[in-house]
């Protein structure tokens, strides 16, 4: 499921750039739907919100219902971030990883053929988990679409995205997170910043004194940010 937004008819209608943006474990599928509306973007652009496979409450109507891209143990991942082994958790792969990447490209691949975005129009991003799920399709997309959003997101799997990620070089990311994040910590959005970095992706990196958000000064830049990433 897929919500669409934006362009000539404000429902995802014709050929304008599209802004895919991926909610985060537990919200709804309409989590991020509102940003478009903050957002300072031609009229063209487009919007596209993608729905995680997996429901985390089958008794709520499917627009409420919140919803994951893959299973996390919250309790296991508060208490290794306690303990100190927030690195150990960047190295693995978690569970279900694949096959939420493999649903994304289906939809990447929908997206192109009925909506006319093939990937040099599309900008793929998220918050939270989405923007971890973001990151690991760009990395390792054979056409890989033309920016990648990073909000409030973590390194996973990091030492197959340092190995893959000089392969995107030149790629325009647009990174945040906040300082006083208690779920995904600070530390380890500069370790994934550095990572990017290293292998010349070119970042913008944009800290900010709050928790686990999307604040305003990120979403003032986000809009220019698609439409420059898209015009080349």
């Amino acid at each position: 499921m897929v919500r669409m937004a934006g362009g000539v008819d404000r429902e995802g209608g014709g050929d304008g750039p599209v802004l895919v943006l991926m909610h985060g474990f537990g919200a709804p599928a309409t989590d991020l739907v509102d940003l478009q509306r903050a957002l300072r973007v031609p009229p063209e652009v487009r919007f596209a919100f993608p729905a995680a496979p997996l429901l985390l409450d089958a008794n709520a109507p499917d627009e409420f219902a919140a919803r994951a891209w893959w299973m996390i143990d919250l309790a296991r991942m508060q208490a290794s971030m306690l303990r100190g082994d927030g690195e150990l958790l960047a190295r693995q792969t978690p569970p279900g990883m694949a096959m939420a990447r493999s649903a994304v490209n289906d939809m990447l691949a929908a997206l192109e053929r009925e909506h006319d975005s093939p990937p040099e129009r599309v900008v793929l991003g998220g918050f939270s988990q989405g923007a971890m799920l973001a990151t690991d399709v760009v990395l390792r997309a054979e056409r890989p679409p033309a920016g990648l959003v990073i909000l409030s997101g973590a390194p996973i799997s990091i030492e197959e995205w340092t190995a893959l990620a000089p392969k995107r070089a030149g790629t325009p990311v647009l990174q945040s997170h906040g300082r006083a994040d208690p779920i995904l910590p600070y530390a380890g959005a500069e370790w994934l910043r550095d990572v990017l970095e290293g292998s010349r992706l070119k970042v913008e990196f944009f800290p900010f004194n709050g928790g686990h958000s999307i604040p305003s000064n990120v979403l003032e830049r986000l809009g220019p940010f698609v439409v420059s990433a898209t015009s080349g």
